[in-house]
């Protein structure tokens, strides 16, 4: 009994027909007595004397309910022990999701160059040194000698001041620094960002990624919403979609690269960004020991079934 296990309604279907059970008994032995109770009792038992209390605690002993006290009471304890064990077989069974053969395989390869990060401008070139030019000695002019002013100021003279020049203005403030750099998007990493759920088990990297994938291909599958559009229409194919898994595990910039139409692009986006919501984040990919951005592209298959 320990290896009972009970899906679905089956559960309430057993407790219903132990009810039903239990109110057929309790009218039964009802009809029962009332059928006893129509004889003439009184006159049966006209004059009889009663050995003990206890026979008389109900007036006539063919309507006695006491006779059945314990059939009554162990069929009771049954029927408890019997609702309990099928409460605690109730088993919750998941709901088998279809995923389409070859999930995760593009029929072609879409070529698609990754986001390039803004790059410095290359530092201008160095000057070219001075070219020293040889004069000709004939060039070359004899200094003459100074000549001497007097500069003696007599009371007669009229000395006039020479005109204040204006100070120049401030330099301009210097341009505001530039903004930080984007960090780098790689396409391809040492360790690939995976879905979570599959980091506690054992094995390598290898074990790990094909655990991942198959906890993705289930989340997507079990959650992606056929546009009732296409479903009508007939319209099958793959959505490719590309996003960025940040180095917080996030799940950014989700871009649809190819899109079958009737709606089944946005159904596959809105899928991919409800993994932001899932109470565990993405394991980021890694290159040379460091959490990175990579750009992770994705097939989702639209088939009917």
């Amino acid at each position: 009994m320990g290896d009972l296990e009970l899906y679905g309604m089956t559960p309430f279907l057993l407790m219903g027909l132990l009810a039903i059970i239990t109110i057929g008994i309790i009218l039964f032995f009802r009809a029962a007595f009332n059928k006893r109770s129509e004889a003439n009792l009184a006159e049966k038992y006209a004059g009889h004397t009663w050995k003990s209390p206890l026979e008389a605690r109900n007036k006539y002993p063919d309507v006695n309910a006491f006779a059945f006290m314990r059939p009554f009471f162990l069929f009771g304890l049954s029927a408890a022990l019997a609702a309990t064990l099928f409460a605690f077989s109730w088993t919750s069974k998941d709901e088998a999701v279809y995923i389409p053969d070859g999930a995760l395989d593009m029929e072609e390869e879409i070529e698609i160059e990754p986001p390039r990060t803004a790059e410095p401008p290359p530092p201008p070139p160095p000057p070219p040194p001075p070219v020293i030019e040889e004069v000709p000695e004939e060039e070359i002019e004899e200094e003459e000698e100074p000549v001497f002013e007097d500069m003696d100021v007599e009371e007669e003279d009229v000395v006039e001041a020479e005109p204040i020049e204006e100070e120049a203005p401030p330099p301009p403030p210097p341009p505001p620094p530039p903004p930080p750099e984007e960090p780098e998007i790689f396409k391809v990493v040492e360790q690939m960002p995976r879905f979570p759920g599959c980091e506690d088990i054992a094995g390598g990297d290898k074990e790990k990624k094909k655990c991942a994938d198959e906890k993705m291909l289930q989340y997507i599958y079990k959650n992606l919403k056929y546009p009732a559009i296409a479903r009508e229409n007939g319209v099958e194919g793959m959505a490719v979609l590309q996003f960025v898994v940040a180095e917080d595990g996030s799940v950014k910039d989700i871009e649809i690269k190819r899109d079958p139409g009737a709606g089944c692009g946005d159904a596959a986006q809105k899928v991919v960004d409800a993994m932001n919501r899932l109470p565990q984040k993405w394991t980021p990919g890694k290159q040379r020991g460091r959490s990175v951005k990579v750009l992770y592209t994705l097939p989702v298959k639209f088939k009917l079934q």
